[in-house]
C-alpha cells in the first residue's frame, strides 16, 4: 500500500557524484535506480528532476567570470547529461523512462509540456525532466516545484544526504535538532535553506508538500512512499 500515487522526485546533481569529486559515480547511480524501480513496481508515478551541480553550476561559474546566462545555460545542459544518465541506468533495470527537455534538443529529449508529461506517467512511464525551467536565473529547486506543481503531484521527495531539516546544518553544527514536521511559514521565517526562496513560495502557494529525506540510504524511497515517518515533512498550516 503506497501513501502516494504521483510523486516529483528531486534530486541533487551533487548526490550522482557519490564517492568521487567530480562527475556520476556508477554505484549511486545503480542505487538511485533500483530504488526508484522499487517504487514504480508499487505503482508510484514518477516524475524525476535532477540538478547538474556535479558538472557545472551557473551560479557559481558566473562568480569566476562567467555570463549569467550563458553560466546557467550550461548548467542546464549539466541536467540533461544527468538525466541521460540516470534514464540509462533505469532502462538496465527494465523500467520504462521518458526524458523531457525545457529547452528544444530533439533528439536527445522530447521538448516538455504539462500534457505529454502526464500521458507518460499515466502509461507507466518514469518521466525525467531535465533542463530545469529553460531560463537563467530559476535554480533547478525551482524547476523542480514547477514541474510537481504542473504534473498535479502529490508531494515533492527532496533526496539529500542528510536525514530531514534541522535548526542548523547538522554537518557543521552538533547542537543542530531535527524538525518531524515544518510549516512553509517557518521554514521562511528561520531563513532555514530547504530550497531556494522562490522554490519555497512556489510550493506553498500551490499547496505542494515536500519531504525531506535521505536517498543515499538504500529503502528509504519506498518508507516514505509507503508514509513511514522518516525526514521532514513541509506543509501549510491546514495539512
Amino acid at each position: 500500500m503506497t501513501k502516494y500515487k504521483r510523486i516529483l522526485l528531486k534530486l541533487s546533481g551533487e548526490s550522482l557524484m557519490g564517492e568521487k569529486q567530480y562527475g556520476i559515480d556508477e554505484k549511486r547511480l545503480a542505487e538511485y535506480a533500483a530504488q526508484i524501480k522499487e517504487i514504480h513496481e508499487l505503482g508510484v508515478q514518477i516524475g524525476i528532476v535532477i540538478g547538474g551541480g556535479n558538472i557545472f553550476r551557473g551560479l557559481s561559474g558566473a562568480n569566476k567570470g562567467f555570463d549569467r546566462v550563458k553560466g546557467d545555460q550550461m548548467g542546464m545542459l549539466a541536467t540533461v547529461i544527468n538525466s541521460l544518465a540516470l534514464s540509462s541506468a533505469l532502462v538496465a533495470t527494465g523500467v520504462k523512462v521518458r526524458v523531457l527537455t525545457a529547452v528544444r534538443m530533439e533528439p536527445i529529449g522530447e521538448f516538455y509540456n504539462k500534457w505529454k508529461a502526464i500521458e507518460c506517467l499515466e502509461a507507466d512511464e518514469v518521466v525525467i525532466m531535465s533542463a530545469g525551467t529553460g531560463n537563467p536565473f530559476f535554480t533547478t529547486d525551482t524547476g523542480s516545484s514547477l514541474r510537481g506543481i504542473e504534473i498535479e503531484a502529490d508531494v515533492m521527495l527532496k533526496g539529500t544526504r542528510v536525514d530531514g531539516i534541522y535548526t542548523a546544518d547538522p554537518e557543521k553544527d552538533p547542537t543542530a535538532t531535527k524538525f518531524h514536521d515544518i510549516t512553509y511559514d517557518e521554514v521562511l521565517k528561520r531563513g532555514l535553506k530547504v530550497m531556494d526562496l522562490t522554490a519555497t513560495c512556489m510550493c506553498k502557494e500551490n499547496n505542494l508538500p515536500i519531504i525531506v529525506f535521505d536517498m543515499d540510504t538504500v529503502g528509504n524511497l519506498k518508507k516514505v512512499i509507503r508514509g513511514e515517518e522518516i525526514g521532514t515533512l513541509v506543509h501549510n498550516l491546514e495539512v
